[in-house]
């Protein structure tokens, strides 16, 4: 493991009576890409402006190396920010935006040139040193933006839904930029995003929040196949995650999941933990992704648990899959197949099966996962 860059201990934050931070605790490590991860309002902005030096915590330590750098000033901090709107300045063209840092600290003119050369070519903007940055491209503009941020050679750098504004396909092909680029440049990227889909693609580490708290801090697959909690589990993947009030039972030498009045899944002996035996009789809530429950015949022919009947509400065609919105006795699910599928609207005891290896249980009451 790198060594800590940054450190946050105990780090709360009050906006007048309102604790939007609640005692984080986050190791962030050199050269790592780590993204904070959550619902609007859960607190990653806050954390991301408390490490710029835009915001001081109300408690706790912020360090940087291992020095308290709470009270340092932004200007002072190793520590560049790219943010959601670029920020660009309309009266100077690409060179001069990326060089205005440099230019502020009197840095002589050819290095100043040579640095910036080397910023645009990084980011595959060589050759657009004059141009107007009010007529690039949205796409264009990030660049010049992560440009200006990088020249200065920040040891961290913060990025603020940096995509949020562009298209579609503009997001994806930045995704892909920004994870080549951070690892060229071999630095810190902290990103602040609401979008699951960016975090898992491009992250060595996601912090997950919700509510001013810490869900998880793991690797995007584990958080995917091995979710702390509810939350946790609901707000990664897409569709998301289904989710089946049942009660625990123990049957023959195991326990199953009871549900939807008449169906069981058998719980596989590998995924058998000595929490389930204080689960026995009680209600408890199963979680399904929708890639984990299959129409075709072939594994259905082979299964021996987890066989349900559903009403086909709605079908989706999205190319590469299908999408099926069931009703299961009163119970919605969502089922991803494959798009050779010929369950169609409308249809009546379409016959799925729930994979039992892919299933999880959390508690009915505190949410907390019981098993993956």
């Amino acid at each position: 493991m790198s060594n800590k860059i940054i450190e946050l201990k105990g780090l709360t934050k009050n906006f007048d009576d309102q604790q939007v931070l609640k005692g984080i605790d986050l190791n962030i490590y050199e050269n790592e890409f780590l993204t904070l991860l959550g619902p609007s309002g859960c607190g990653k902005t806050t954390i991301l402006r408390i490490i710029a030096g835009f915001e001081e915590p109300s408690k706790g330590e912020l360090l940087f190396n291992g020095i308290d750098i709470s009270k340092v000033p932004p200007y002072k901090r190793e520590i560049n920010t790219v943010f959601q709107k670029y920020a660009l300045f309309p009266f100077l063209n690409v060179h001069d935006n990326v060089a205005f840092g440099l230019n502020l600290k009197k840095v002589d003119k050819s290095v100043v040139d040579q640095k910036v050369s080397r910023m645009l070519k990084l980011v595959g903007l060589e050759g657009f040193e004059k141009r107007d940055v009010t007529l690039l491209s949205g796409g264009q503009q990030q660049r010049v933006a992560i440009a200006r941020a990088l020249v200065n050679e920040p040891k961290v750098l913060l990025l603020d839904e940096p995509l949020g504004a562009l298209d579609a396909k503009l997001r994806k092909e930045m995704q892909f930029e920004l994870k080549k680029i951070q690892k060229e440049v071999g630095i810190t990227f902290i990103f602040v995003t609401h979008d699951q889909e960016e975090a898992l693609s491009m992250s060595d580490t996601v912090v997950v929040m919700n509510n001013g708290i810490i869900q998880q801090i793991d690797t995007p697959q584990n958080l995917y196949e091995r979710p702390g909690n509810k939350f946790v589990a609901g707000f990664l993947g897409s569709p998301q995650m289904n989710f089946i009030d049942g009660v625990l039972k123990k049957k023959n030498n195991g326990y199953c999941v009871q549900f939807a009045k008449k169906y069981e899944l058998a719980i596989p002996a590998a995924k058998e933990d000595k929490k389930l035996a204080n689960y026995v009789d009680k209600e408890v809530v199963l979680g399904i992704r929708p890639e984990a429950i299959h129409d075709d015949e072939m594994f259905l022919s082979t299964a021996t648990t987890g066989i349900i009947e559903c009403d086909v509400d709605i079908t989706e065609m999205m190319g590469a899959e299908n999408f099926l919105y069931l009703d299961c006795q009163g119970t919605p699910l969502t089922a991803r197949v494959d798009p050779r599928s010929t369950a169609k609207q409308g249809d009546k005891n379409l016959k799925v099966a729930l994979d039992p290896n892919r299933m999880h249980l959390f508690d009915k009451e505190t949410e907390e996962t019981i098993i993956n």
